[in-house]
């Protein structure tokens, strides 16, 4: 590939590979930064004697260099290793805690979740992110980014997933920087009433203003949800239906404030600034122009971690556009994801930086091949022909994440996006023009209405294609080696097709037979297999058995299982799904499970395991020395109490305890 011979390309892949390698062999910042300062010493060495930068020795220690940089950088990212952190504290036990509110997350009913910063413990400068959710009440009102509370409290950690193929919350807020979280009521806290303001805050109450404006120019609440998420990137709003709606049609990204419309935004600045490419410096003059207006966009929306990536990554392509040359597009993207990730390294690892990425080197790669392949003459085939190479382009880009992350793929992809993408340059467009006008209090309401059927309009084509649900591929198993192969596979076969050698074919076609291969045996693997759970469900008791790809559920209240088993389905393979309800006992081989429940009736047969449910009041130890089990095991719907006496008690008998809430989802062993 023509791309690799250039110098910024091969140095950001070299950094990724840096930052790879730091994420999955963690160590101490001595050995990264050993490794950087030997490299780039070796490096000033070759360059003073040789005077030469074209050498394979100083190119091959230049990309080792970046390497280690990678490394060195996601190393120093980790918190702990940050000498003010707060797990360098000795205790963090019910101290005092004063705390910064960075981020405003999606509410529930029960209660209103934060990340903040603690910047103190027990008056002492600290630094580190938590998780902050408080509870609601009639007197608890939303905090607001960069507000500041003190509290007297202790962190808890976040636990790690509890079943099998569950999503891992706890990883993913590592990821952020995220180590541990607390939990108040509205009586455990006070708050300052001069915090210290930053620019995200200043950002925030910005985005709130005009919320507060729009929210009385008359628009239905759904149509407001969706203006919110297009203009100011705030989700929150938005119901789960129309969510789904946009995600079964594969129009999500139109919610998502990132990539797409900051280039869609460029695009239009380019066109109405045009002109000024007449003026002396005009070129110079109107990049500017276009740098600040994209960073006053990006103050508008809030400044999220998505709109500053986005806008970051534009503005380099916007400065690749001013040199109006093709393959600087490849180097300038190339360049800010190196910038990018030499701050902030723990964006590579997340879905959004990885799909916008994606998505927009897909479409200058593979874009201007589907326009070469087929060229028409006629203007409006032609316009709806480059939107639809751009959608596929795109689309070929994201599909290994979205298969990977979401497990759908909508197969109306293309239609979505023919019908809206047109349009949304003028959404945007009129968007703005209603912020400005609700702002300055003249916004007229034919205007509002206007904009209210527009977005009402696009709501409706888009729940029309969701509604097309045979048209809709759910519940995919993609694994990380599924992943890796169909990426090389796209790779090939856009290598094939732009340079259709024999060599290029039969690599792409070699693939291929390893992928189905791959996927032929997990799906023979999986059809083999035979285990028996006991699943984590607060409140309730479920009992899962899987044999080949089907699976029976035992839990009378099968309604909870239902989402909790979604992503075990996917990931097994399942294709039969059966439920019944629980009885008081179960033969597994030559094992034997009992139940015992609320009404703490058992059988006398002995040497069984015990699963206790619903929290039974029993005397413990008296059934232990008439049944004598094997093991006990308590899962979620038994009280905390409860389960801390058998715990004690199980422990003084020697007896092996598995509380699930602890513990995860308990396997049996069938194999004896």
């Amino acid at each position: 590939m023509q791309l690799l011979k250039f110098v910024p390309i091969k140095l950001t892949l070299f950094l990724v590979a840096g930052i790879l390698f730091g994420a999955f062999f963690e160590s101490s910042i001595a050995i990264p930064f050993t490794l950087t300062c030997i490299t780039l010493f070796a490096l000033a060495v070759l360059f003073l004697k040789t005077k030469h930068t074209n050498t394979p020795l100083f190119g091959l220690t230049a990309l080792s260099l970046t390497f280690f940089i990678g490394y060195l950088s996601i190393t120093l990212a980790y918190p702990t290793n940050k000498p003010s952190h707060y797990l360098k504290s000795d205790n963090i036990i019910q101290k005092e805690l004063r705390l910064k509110i960075t981020d405003v997350l999606k509410s529930n009913t029960f209660s209103d979740r934060y990340y903040a910063d603690i910047i103190e413990i027990d008056k002492r400068t600290t630094s580190g992110k938590i998780v902050v959710t408080i509870s609601k009440d009639s007197t608890t009102s939303l905090l607001k980014i960069d507000d500041e509370l003190i509290t007297y409290n202790s962190l808890k950690n976040i636990k790690p997933p509890l079943n099998p193929h569950q999503f891992n919350y706890k990883k993913y807020l590592e990821g952020l920087g995220v180590l541990d979280q607390v939990y108040l009521k509205n009586t455990d806290y006070i708050s300052l009433e001069k915090p210290n303001r930053t620019v995200y805050g200043l950002a925030a109450n910005w985005r709130n203003t005009i919320l507060t404006k729009l929210k009385k120019e008359g628009f239905t609440p759904e149509n407001l949800s969706v203006i919110q998420a297009l203009l100011l990137g705030q989700r929150n709003d938005i119901s789960e239906e129309t969510y789904d709606n946009y995600k079964d049609a594969g129009a999500i990204h139109i919610l998502a404030l990132s990539g797409l419309h900051i280039g869609v935004l460029l695009l239009i600045l380019q066109f109405l600034l045009h002109p000024i490419e007449r003026l002396m410096h005009g070129k110079k003059i109107k990049l500017i122009i276009i740098g600040i207006l994209l960073w006053g966009f990006a103050f508008l929306a809030g400044l999220s971690a998505s709109i500053v990536r986005a806008v970051t990554m534009f503005s380099f392509l916007a400065y690749a556009m001013y040199l109006n040359r093709p393959t600087n597009s490849f180097n300038i993207l190339a360049l800010s994801l190196f910038f990018i990730l030499l701050i902030q390294p723990n964006y590579l690892f997340q879905v959004g930086f990885q799909m916008s990425y994606a998505a927009v080197f897909a479409i200058l790669w593979i874009y201007p091949m589907l326009q070469r392949f087929w060229f028409p003459k006629n203007k409006i085939v032609k316009y709806f022909w480059q939107l639809l190479s751009v959608s596929i382009a795109a689309q070929l880009g994201v599909l290994p994440i979205s298969l990977f992350y979401f497990h759908q793929f909508p197969g109306l992809f293309f239609v979505a996006n023919l019908l809206i993408l047109p349009f949304l340059g003028i959404i945007l467009g009129i968007g703005i023009l209603v912020i400005i006008l609700s702002l300055a209090d003249i916004l007229p309401s034919f205007i509002t209405d206007s904009y209210n059927h527009i977005i009402s309009a696009m709501n409706s084509i888009v729940k029309w294609i969701a509604n097309q649900e045979v048209f809709i591929f759910k519940n995919i198993s993609f694994d990380t080696l599924q992943l890796l192969l169909l990426c090389t596979l796209i790779f090939l076969m856009i290598t094939a097709l732009s340079k259709p050698k024999f060599k290029n074919f039969i690599s792409f076609l070699l693939v291929i037979i390893i992928f189905q291969s791959y996927t032929f045996i997990s799906r023979y693997t999986s059809s083999k297999t035979h285990e028996v759970i006991v699943w984590h469900q607060s409140r309730s008791t479920g009992i899962i058995e899987k044999s080949g790809t089907t699976l029976h559920l035992l839990s009378n209240d099968a309604p909870n299982f239902e989402y909790p088993l979604k992503s075990y389905q996917i990931a097994e393979r399942i294709t039969v799904f059966h439920t019944d309800s629980l009885r008081n006992s179960y033969n597994l081989g030559l094992k034997k499970i009992t139940l015992i429940d609320s009404l703490s009736i058992y059988p006398t047969s002995k040497n069984n395991t015990i699963l206790l449910t619903q929290s039974p009041k029993i005397n413990l130890d008296r059934l232990i020395d008439s049944l004598q089990p094997i093991a006990l095991i308590a899962d979620g719907s038994n009280y905390k109490s409860a389960i801390a006496l058998w715990k004690a008690t199980c422990a003084k008998r020697k007896l092996p305890f598995h509380y699930t809430g602890e513990k995860g989802a308990y396997y049996f062993n069938l194999e004896n």
